[in-house]
């Protein structure tokens, strides 16, 4: 179930957390995989772990935010492996602030990673799936794009854009034979939420139905399914992915 023998996933944002996750899923599933980030240490890191699952890796460091060095690096993967079977848009950034203190620059910035940045990888490898009648593109939004938070509202902005971009572009191509798809995650345990005050955490989980945080390998689980063919009838769809913070 859920096999991805013989595709090739290209993901943003892989050197660590969530993105590392679903690239290991990815591979595990059976799919070569293309990482991206601008941490090219960690990113190097990450191509040793899916050759050891027995699947090719390639490591491009490269800013989302670039539309000329995306839609190079789409080229270059095409050029290596012949295809791109799924595109998994997790690059994100956060600048938090309220808006009466936002500094335009840091509205700016996560608005070009977040979103732009979608936008440029989809447009990248979209010639590609339309020539092949096949795809699956996967972007990563997130549960305060449905539900609203204090001091977020360029990131919220971001990714609410990426859900109407998501729908936006599902009916664009459905008749190629290519699904596009978005995932909001609730509460996700990284290393950042471990560094929270204990009092902070609890609240946090007091907004969560089922009593805990979610792992990065509850996204990369919906992300597999996602891109398999067992999701072949779902598109324009978001996947809440959040133990019941959110239901709509």
């Amino acid at each position: 179930m859920m096999n991805l023998e013989g595709r090739v996933a290209l993901v943003t944002g892989s050197a660590q957390g969530i993105g590392k996750a679903i690239a290991l899923t990815l591979a595990e599933a059976g799919a070569d995989v293309a990482l991206t980030d601008v941490n090219s240490e960690k990113l190097g890191q990450v191509v040793p772990e899916i050759e050891r699952l027995g699947r090719k890796g390639l490591q491009f460091c490269v800013n989302v935010s670039d539309a000329a060095a995306v839609k190079e690096m789409a080229d270059s993967i095409v050029e290596s492996w012949g295809k791109i079977d799924v595109l998994v848009n997790n690059a994100g950034i956060t600048k938090d602030n309220l808006v009466m203190r936002m500094k335009l620059e840091d509205w700016d910035a996560v608005l070009r990673t977040n979103l732009d940045g979608v936008y440029y990888c989809i447009r990248a490898v979209l010639p590609h799936m339309v020539r092949q009648r096949y795809g699956r593109i996967i972007n990563i939004s997130s549960v305060v794009a449905q539900a609203g938070n204090v001091g977020q509202a360029n990131y919220i902005a971001s990714k609410a854009g990426v859900i109407g971009l998501t729908k936006a572009v599902a009916a664009e191509v459905a008749r190629r034979n290519i699904t596009v798809n978005a995932i909001a995650p609730g509460f996700i345990a990284t290393a950042m939420t471990e560094k929270l005050p204990p009092e902070i955490r609890e609240k946090m989980l007091g907004m969560v139905p089922v009593g805990r945080m979610g792992t990065d390998c509850d996204v990369a689980n919906g992300v597999r399914f996602l891109a398999s063919e067992e999701s072949s009838y779902i598109t324009g769809h978001v996947l809440n992915i959040n133990g019941g913070m959110y239901m709509a």
